[in-house]
């Protein structure tokens, strides 16, 4: 799996290369973005799997083109490292109807263990390495509707992490406008989840509220779990407050 996940983002990176060696004549589309978001529980990209408590989640977005590196750094409300996830997503492909991402990242989850030393007890923050991929195709019904897929698969590293993550999910999304200044957006999801054995369905909706040019929204997740083996609570859901921002601009040719 790790030389899979490293031909793959070789991959990437020739690809992104290679819509590089275009005339100098052609301008490139480039952003910077990302998001700050204080919640009272965190819940990660898989939405069975919680934090538990209240978090504070930095996300960035840095690309050219149709090559994207997205890092995520989660940490609780102690200042303790919670998940650091380091994307590398591409755009296989994009029409005004069709979209098809793909992605690939490798992470770092971290948790507190107690470990004795020299007759000692003492907590230590241990982590567990992962590497995972995902395949993403997106289709556009309508202005403000959306429905896709989303196939994530994830490799621990280490020998007491879950080895074989997969996560299926049918998601749509939702716009609305409330009034000229404010709108609301629903994302509801149904997935599959399966960690090694264990495997689970579940419903997973996201409601937003956010105000047009204003970088503040308010968001809420729920997690309900139809019917799993999987340890962990069969109910989850949070209010998180997000400040989001994003530039783009274009690269000029460069004089001779």
């Amino acid at each position: 799996m790790q030389n899979i996940a490293f031909l793959f983002f070789v991959f990437l990176v020739l690809t992104e290369n290679s819509f590089s060696q275009k005339t100098d004549s052609i301008k490139a589309s480039n952003h910077f973005g990302g998001a700050i978001t204080l919640t009272t529980k965190g819940i990660s990209t898989i939405p069975s799997f919680t934090l538990g408590k209240p978090a504070v989640l930095f996300d960035m977005s840095i690309g050219k083109r149709r090559l994207s590196f997205e890092p995520q750094f989660r940490f609780s409300l102690e200042g303790k490292p919670w998940t650091f996830i380091f994307w590398w997503r591409y755009k296989l492909l994009t029409t005004d109807k069709f979209q098809i991402s793909v992605g690939t990242h490798p992470a770092l989850n971290f948790r507190t263990e107690v470990v004795v030393s020299n007759g000692v007890s003492k907590k230590v923050i241990v982590a567990r390495r992962y590497l995972a991929a995902e395949l993403a195709p997106n289709y556009v019904l309508a202005k403000n509707i959306t429905i896709g897929l989303y196939y994530l698969y994830s490799r621990g590293l280490d020998k007491d992490a879950t080895r074989n993550t997969h996560f299926i999910g049918i998601r749509s999304s939702f716009s609305s406008n409330l009034s000229s200044q404010y709108f609301i957006r629903f994302i509801p999801q149904f997935y599959y989840l399966k960690t090694d054995k264990p495997y689970g369905f579940y419903i997973n909706p996201t409601l937003t509220l956010a105000k047009k040019n204003f970088p503040f929204s308010i968001s809420s997740i729920v997690n309900k779990a139809l019917k799993t083996d999987i340890p962990g609570k069969s109910f989850l859901w949070n209010i998180s407050l997000i400040y989001s921002f994003n530039k783009e601009y274009v690269e000029m040719p460069q004089p001779f």
